[in-house]
């Protein structure tokens, strides 16, 4: 792999552990930022459970790199409240509870899962709704010099957004309608690759508008070297087309999630002072 930033996301990996270990066994493994998507059940959590979320990702000694706003139930299949209108209220009140935990640990990416396609809206309406809660969203997080994500994703039958093309025009009609540029392409190596997109030309085509990049290899989401994808040259184009953000690693491990890293030398792991 090239030299870069590794980020281990504690959502997908160390999942044996219970959440608030996991920033810890991160940094048992040797690196040095962490990422998470929501990491409580419901949009506005107690101030309790927040201040020991904020207090686990201190005590480890980890830098928190990317989070991910309240997306709804994940396993049963939601992907985001961006553009669901039933439940946009509850995304508006996620903002500032999502960007209050980024000024506290220093996280700048938040990651807005933009929704699945619902019964009860137009897709006319839903993209219009995402349009303004993007915006919310992108004010927010500059305040504190942040950048909300938007994500093209795979294996969700309804998610509107499948090419990095989509993402893309998502934010310039957010910019062109609102004038909000606080927006940027979240990468995913991963799902672009199992929806058919040419990574190549993604790369060419987009790289400098790149804000955030997430990894997996393909087919099977696991750890580098298990499948097709030729990761080490994506990430050097990436990092030719002058990205230089953290690469975090959002991969279903096929044993122990410290088991997973031996495709990537310890002192590797964690960025140079």
């Amino acid at each position: 792999m090239p030299t870069a930033r590794y980020a281990v996301n504690l959502s997908i990996l160390f999942t044996e552990l219970p959440l608030l270990d996991r920033p810890a066994a991160a940094a048992e493994a040797g690196f040095g930022g962490v990422e998470f998507w929501w990491p409580f059940a419901t949009a506005v959590p107690g101030d309790r459970d927040v201040d020991a979320f904020v207090r686990a990702v201190e005590d480890a000694g980890v830098s928190l790199v990317g989070l991910n706003f309240f997306a709804g139930d994940m396993p049963a299949g939601d992907r985001g409240l961006v553009s669901w209108p039933a439940r946009s209220a509850e995304f508006v009140d996620n903002v500032d509870v999502t960007v209050g935990i980024g000024e506290r640990l220093g996280c700048r990416a938040f990651n807005a899962l933009y929704g699945n396609r619902v019964d009860d809206a137009t897709p006319d309406e839903q993209d219009t709704l995402a349009v303004e809660n993007l915006a919310r969203a992108g004010q927010a997080a500059a305040r504190i010099g942040g950048t909300v994500l938007v994500e093209s994703v795979s294996g969700a039958p309804r998610y509107p957004l499948l090419t990095a093309q989509d993402s893309i025009d998502v934010i310039d009609r957010v910019a062109r309608e609102t004038d909000v540029t606080d927006l940027g392409f979240l990468c995913d190596l991963y799902h672009l690759a199992v929806n058919g997109d040419d990574l190549d030309q993604v790369i060419d085509i987009y790289g400098p508008r790149v804000a955030h990049v997430q990894i997996a290899d393909h087919p099977g989401r696991h750890e580098p070297g298990t499948g097709a994808l030729d990761l080490d040259h994506y990430l050097g184009k990436l990092t030719a087309a002058g990205y230089d953000g953290w690469i975090a690693l959002e991969y279903k491990p096929r044993g122990a999630s410290a088991d997973s890293f031996d495709w990537l030398p310890r002192e590797r792991r964690r960025p140079a002072a």
